[in-house]
């Protein structure tokens, strides 16, 4: 039986850390960097959610990660990565990359417009194990398949085309139209995490706009909504 208690807590938008430079513009769900929230340090093994801009012609210069699996999720332009596995690929929206950190790898993610910007959501989860073998990957999901149902992007065991991830988590996202509705059933001992991507959206009636997230505490019945159009990412963690 479902529980009438609510048992989600939201983040708001407007209390996420930031970062400025010349070229990009970083806003930080989680403690990143120079921002520091005891109160958000993560949730379950998800541990960071950054929502990147980056002007034409720049990016993120050759750098290492360690022990981590990083999804990158492109919501508009496009971001060049190149590694040192020797992949070097262009991501654009409607795609999920993912790359286990592991033993160590070093990467380099620019905005290979020179007149367009790039704007996309880095995602770190904690792996299941640590020393894993460095890998990377990247499959296109079609709007078709994102418009006004849950397309699932990242899971532990790869099923239905999705990418996979070294750990107990399901990512699902969908891209919704006004008047688009979406349930979902978050199972007892699982924990959910929504993020608003783009847009406005309804958590079952409450209304949540782009950048915020949603922390979901055990069973819940999801009745996800938007009258104007939104883009949103679930996770569905252990």
């Amino acid at each position: 039986m479902v529980s009438n208690a609510k048992t989600h807590l939201i983040h708001d938008r407007n209390a996420r850390g930031r970062t400025q430079t010349g070229w990009l513009d970083s806003y930080h769900t989680f403690s990143f960097g120079n921002f520091y929230d005891p109160n958000r340090m993560g949730f379950r093994s998800l541990r960071v959610i950054n929502d990147d801009r980056v002007t034409p012609g720049a990016g993120f210069p050759t750098h290492g990660h360690k022990d981590m699996e990083i999804l990158t999720y492109v919501l508009e332009g496009a971001i060049e990565h190149k590694d040192s596995l020797g992949n070097g690929s262009v991501i654009r929206p409607g795609e999920a990359q993912i790359m286990s950190a592991g033993t160590g790898i070093l990467h380099s993610e620019f905005n290979p417009s020179e007149t367009e910007p790039g704007h996309f959501l880095q995602i770190w989860i904690l792996p299941n194990q640590k020393g894993l073998q460095p890998r990377y990957d990247q499959k296109a999901f079609p709007i078709e398949e994102r418009k006004g149902k849950l397309r699932l992007i990242a899971a532990k065991d790869g099923r239905d085309g999705a990418v996979k991830i070294f750990q107990d988590v399901d990512l699902y996202t969908s891209v919704l139209e006004a008047g688009d509705v979406v349930n979902y059933h978050l199972l007892p001992n699982r924990y959910g995490w929504l993020q608003i991507a783009n847009g406005i959206a309804k958590l079952n009636g409450e209304e949540l706009r782009a950048g915020d997230g949603v922390q979901m505490n055990g069973e819940e019945q999801l009745e996800i909504s938007t009258d104007i159009g939104a883009e949103i990412l679930l996770f569905d963690l252990g």
